[in-house]
């Protein structure tokens, strides 16, 4: 989903974001399948009345196993999986996610988000370890997704348990089920914290900043990039949290992940960054003394045009007061990759590289300007590009 929307090529916006998550095969095992087929088939050709009916008993079923099953035992932990897969696979129905949550599945998969206790008998013998967390951590981000679930979900006791798996690698040997249920936990906390400040408070409080900031140098890219997402939604709006990820050493990683390779790697470090500087000028001067502005300028070339809108805002934002700063980009060669973005068909492209072009106006030369404006007229960039252009340019050349 994506996180920065505007309402006009002169206003432009950060917003937070929520991390779709993405569809991956939970249902591991043919009895598994044919189960939710039986569900799917048998809402088929009922009544609205009778479907939910029918849903809610298959989630009392789920839940009812959840809250039996809170063990080492082999047989529980199979039967314990199984149920968070079924929940998430209904779950990814957003029509159904009320009754989800109204048959009780909440606090049971919150109670899954832990391990269970351990005996002496079980301390070597652990099935489907990790797997049953997992499970349960994408459940509830799929439930979070509708705001009205958020606090129900922090009320029943799901941060605490949820930084902890975010820390999950230094108890074990890394492995593909870690780096799951790790990735799993970060999404939930970008679902739960979205557009929430208070949760957003709440994360921190808990010490979610620290893990997801360390996260961002984990050898798996699809946690780096979750964790990037959470950071990218706890900064937004909320200058307590911006300052923690600072003092957590967080940028010198984020500006290396801006050259990565990996479109998604960069695309999400830029938001961060973003985040980060917006509304907050002592923070965007860390970042510029980090480093920050080349790797910036260089994703206006990037093939991925969402790094390419974020590149384009972030510099309309370093340019916004600094007039150094302004010559720093033009010297390093943002202008021209800033024009070619103005015959993108991408619209918000266009808006956005309009913007920095505009704020970029009081030091662009005048043997540029002409060249902007034929650009400009020659690709039929759409009107409000060009007059938003060139109220900018006249604005600043009058001062």
């Amino acid at each position: 989903m994506d996180p920065q929307r505007r309402q006009g090529p002169s206003v432009p916006e950060r917003k937070g974001q929520k991390r779709k998550l993405d569809e991956e095969t939970v249902i591991g095992d043919e009895q598994q399948q044919m189960q939710q087929r039986e569900i799917s088939s048998s809402s088929a050709g009922t009544s609205s009345s009778d479907a939910r009916q029918a849903l809610l008993s298959e989630v009392s079923a789920q839940v009812n196993v959840l809250n039996t099953t809170f063990s080492w035992l082999e047989a529980d932990r199979a039967a314990a999986k199984r149920a968070t897969h079924v929940l998430a696979e209904l779950a990814k129905n957003e029509e159904v996610v009320n009754w989800i949550v109204e048959g009780g599945a909440v606090p049971a998969l919150v109670k899954h988000l832990q391990a269970p206790p351990t005996s002496e008998a079980d301390r070597n013998l652990k099935p489907f370890e990790h797997e049953v967390e997992k499970g349960s951590a994408f459940a509830l981000g799929l439930l979070a997704v509708k705001p009205e679930h958020q606090q129900l979900i922090v009320d029943n006791g799901a941060l605490s348990h949820l930084v902890n798996l975010l820390k999950r690698h230094m108890d074990s040997n890394c492995s593909r089920a870690v780096n799951s249920v790790i990735r799993r936990a970060a999404d939930a906390i970008t679902n739960l914290a979205h557009e929430n400040s208070s949760i957003k408070t709440r994360v921190r409080m808990e010490g979610g900043i620290p893990p997801l900031v360390e996260l961002l140098e984990f050898t798996d890219t699809k946690v780096q990039r979750a964790a990037a997402g959470a950071l990218r939604t706890l900064a937004f709006k909320n200058d307590e949290n911006k300052n923690q990820i600072v003092e957590c050493n967080a940028l010198p990683t984020l500006i290396l992940m801006l050259r990565s390779e990996d479109s998604a790697i960069h695309y999400e470090a830029v938001g961060v960054i973003g985040n980060l500087v917006h509304s907050s000028p002592n923070i965007k001067k860390e970042v510029l003394a980090a480093g920050a502005l080349q790797p910036v300028i260089g994703l206006l070339s990037s093939c991925c045009s969402e790094s390419q809108r974020e590149a384009a805002l972030l510099l309309g934002q370093f340019a916004a007061t600094d007039s150094d700063c302004k010559v720093h980009i033009v010297q390093r060669g943002a202008v021209r990759p800033l024009i070619e973005m103005l015959q993108s068909p991408d619209v918000q492209l266009r808006e956005m590289s309009a913007f920095a072009l505009g704020r970029l106006a009081q030091v662009i030369t005048v043997s540029v300007l002409p060249a902007i404006l034929i650009f400009i007229i020659i690709n039929e960039c759409q009107l409000e590009v060009l007059a938003f252009v060139l109220s900018e340019m006249v604005l600043l050349f009058c001062r």
